[in-house]
């Protein structure tokens, strides 16, 4: 996060939003994450997140480098949160 930061004044928020929308319709399972499959358009490109919701590449740099440490083991509904809760104390 503190990397992150430094390229990005803004991720914080920008995770925190991401984590409001992952938490407001079934709980905080990281659904926002999710990008389109076939026939299913994802919560990343629907009307009120489309071109707005942004800092997705955060979770997903973190989660790489979790996975070299420990495969399989920390979900990226985790990491979301856990970010977003860095960024505010950043």
């Amino acid at each position: 996060m503190e990397q992150a930061q430094q390229s990005d004044v803004q991720i914080g928020a920008k995770l925190i939003r991401i984590h409001f929308h992952s938490c407001f319709v079934e709980g905080c399972d990281g659904s926002i994450l999710l990008i389109n499959a076939d026939g299913i358009e994802s919560e990343q490109d629907a009307d009120p997140n489309a071109g707005s919701a942004t800092g997705f590449e955060v979770v997903d740099d973190i989660k790489a480098a979790l996975e070299n440490a420990c495969h399989a083991v920390v979900s990226c509904a985790d990491i979301l949160a856990i970010a977003s809760q860095v960024g505010v104390s950043l």
